[in-house]
């Protein structure tokens, strides 16, 4: 066993541990540790842009950006918090610019902004340029931005150490337990503060945009140690996924005028949200995608439809939308235009399908992409405990693994980025404030002894069920069941499957005894993380009757404020048991009505 002590920890090196880590620094000694090296982290993934009322290239406000994201969330977002991320925004952006982040440049020098799906003109009601983007790399640049300013300002990074165990002392976080990797040897972090920034959980999932590496990882180690999860009912779907394979096509091929067409050749969200069409809210579209393929309109009489980007195709509809460019004259959109502005989404039609978005639609399905539910969080990513936001003395969370809550039932597409540069950067400046007045809390004598119980049952585990079934069974009846559409019928027979696969996973046996990278063992303990997620997911989303955002019952298909306007918290206790308890929705401005698009 080694130890290393840190003022402040963070659990994760994405944007939001990045950042986190970065402006901890600046006061605290500070380390990060990693699963994978940083700049293989998943922000690298998120294409499109990072959402900011900058009014580059028309009139923004905060405060239309702000009610965007409360009627994304279809209401179930916290107000007070969605202001202040909105309004921190602006900043939050042209800081990312001053660090040397490239992006996209208006003819003026300015940053070049593009619309996105339920981003408008609070005035016109029409699609408003809000996404700033670097080509549709936007998280790849945000990602090597920030880990050349950690590094550059001294961050101590501990790549491929898998983070096992939260160490609490007296109710307060006192650091992590981690595995290296290249030795199977376990290390012990002892800090003041302590930030989860280990992303998302979308592997429980078959179709999903997510990386192997998104399982959960600091919600699973948070729920053992007896806190709560919040809003884990509440997970997107995103539109448009590569048919079968669930990578992403980001949003902004719809905000350069791309369009969704089903299996007849229709343009079909005109029926959907009649006034921003394509550019609806996520929740919307996919739903939208969901009902053209079970009506019969289906490409191919398959379950997919095809995004249409191609030149004449945009300059066709832009005319029939009435779009213009910002001088008033008519679009005129070329192939070498969209090669220029999404290069990579080309390349990935090009290699993945055998598809040329310049000539050929694009065959698109739902993909399972981001949580909206994780760690609770106040908006300082002061983590919290129970349904009266009780602290968690020098504990963290920030980006997708934690919930603050700004996206509510429904993220809007921009909002992650913003989210983890917003949160993360305040979640390490509150764990750096609280690191200098706090001090290091006396471990137990054996801080491993949790981690290495859990390690030690994988190893020595009978039987002779597999991983890779177990995942396989897992992910189909999660995206069968508990997918875009659920019913409570479908999702108990899910959550008896879950409980089922729980105890065949007690008897997953391992056949890789050595110590030097075996990640066998580390995919059994991961698989153990998403089942746990799983189950908790389930349960929360069959106390929920009613449908909200990425939740939808077909046997409760109306939302039903007056019963349902409240955070879910969930509890694993240790005899089993799931609690769940809620807490109300802060509304400051905006009282709850339907939405129209």
């Amino acid at each position: 066993m080694k130890t290393h002590q840190f003022e402040v920890l963070v659990v994760g090196a994405g944007g939001a541990g990045l950042m986190a880590g970065l402006y901890a620094s600046r006061t605290a000694k500070t380390a990060i540790i990693t699963k994978l090296y940083p700049t293989r982290s998943h922000t690298g993934t998120a294409q499109g842009g990072i959402g900011a009322a900058l009014g580059s290239q028309e009139e923004d406000r905060p405060e239309w950006h702000t009610y965007d994201t409360i009627k994304g969330s279809d209401y179930l977002g916290d107000q007070d918090a969605i202001e202040f991320m909105c309004n921190e925004a602006v900043q939050a952006v042209y800081e990312l610019e001053h660090m040397g982040l490239p992006f996209d440049r208006t003819p003026d020098g300015k940053i070049s902004q593009r619309p996105f799906g339920g981003h408008t003109n609070n005035i016109t009601g029409k699609p408003v340029r809000r996404a700033c983007h670097a080509a549709d790399r936007t998280g790849h640049m945000i990602l090597q931005t920030l880990y050349q300013q950690c590094m550059k300002n001294n961050v101590t990074f501990f790549d491929e150490f898998q983070a096992i165990d939260l160490l609490m002392v007296d109710g307060a976080a006192a650091g992590v337990v981690a595995v290296e990797l290249a030795t199977g040897e376990m290390h012990v972090f002892h800090a003041k503060s302590v930030i989860f920034a280990t992303g998302g959980h979308g592997r429980i999932w078959e179709i999903t945009s997510n990386a192997y590496a998104f399982t959960g990882d600091g919600p699973s180690m948070i729920m053992r140690r007896g806190l709560p999860l919040e809003d884990l009912e509440f997970f997107q779907f995103h539109p448009t996924g590569i048919y079968k394979l669930g990578i992403l096509i980001t949003e902004g091929v719809r905000g350069e005028g791309g369009v969704l067409i089903n299996g007849k050749g229709e343009r079909f969200m005109e029926k959907y949200a009649p006034k921003v069409k394509d550019l609806a809210s996520r929740d919307v579209v996919s739903r939208a995608i969901y009902m053209e393929i079970r009506n019969g309109n289906g490409a191919n009489g398959q379950n997919y439809v095809y995004l249409d980007v191609r030149p004449e195709s945009v300059n066709k509809y832009a005319a029939a939308d009435g779009r213009l460019n910002l001088d008033g004259t008519p679009l005129n959109v070329t192939g070498e235009e969209i090669l220029a502005k999404l290069p990579d989404i080309v390349d990935f039609c090009r290699v993945y399908l055998g598809v040329d978005p310049i000539t050929q639609l694009m065959p698109i399905q739902p993909t399972a992409h981001y949580a909206m539910g994780g760690i609770p969080t106040n908006m300082y990513g002061e983590a919290i405990s129970d349904e009266n936001n009780t602290l968690v003395p020098g504990l963290y969370a920030a980006g997708e693994c934690g919930c603050v809550s700004v996206h509510g039932a429904n993220r809007l597409g921009t909002n992650s980025l913003l989210d983890l540069v917003v949160f993360g950067k305040h979640a390490g400046l509150k764990a750096a404030e609280y690191a200098r007045g706090a001090s290091f809390k006396t471990l137990p004598d054996d801080p491993t002894e949790f981690a290495r119980a859990q390690l030690e049952r994988i190893r020595q585990a009978d039987g002779t069920e597999n991983v890779f079934d177990i995942a396989t069974k897992m992910k189909k009846i999660m995206f069968d069941d508990m997918g875009i559409f659920r019913s409570g019928k479908g999702m108990q027979n899910a959550l008896e499957v879950i409980r089922d696969l729980k105890r065949r996973y007690q008897h997953v046996t391992v056949t890789d005894t050595g110590k030097i990278f075996n990640m066998e063992m580390m995919n059994v303990w991961e698989l153990g993380n998403l089942l746990d997620l799983a189950e908790l997911t389930t349960v929360a989303a069959i106390a929920r009757t009613e449908s909200r955002g990425g939740h939808s019952r077909e046997d409760y298909p109306e939302r039903d404020d007056k019963q349902w306007l409240k955070h879910s918290l969930a509890w694993a206790r240790e005899d089993g048991r799931i609690e769940l308890k809620y807490k109300p929705v802060v509304i400051t401005r905006f009282e709850p009505k339907l939405r129209t698009y």
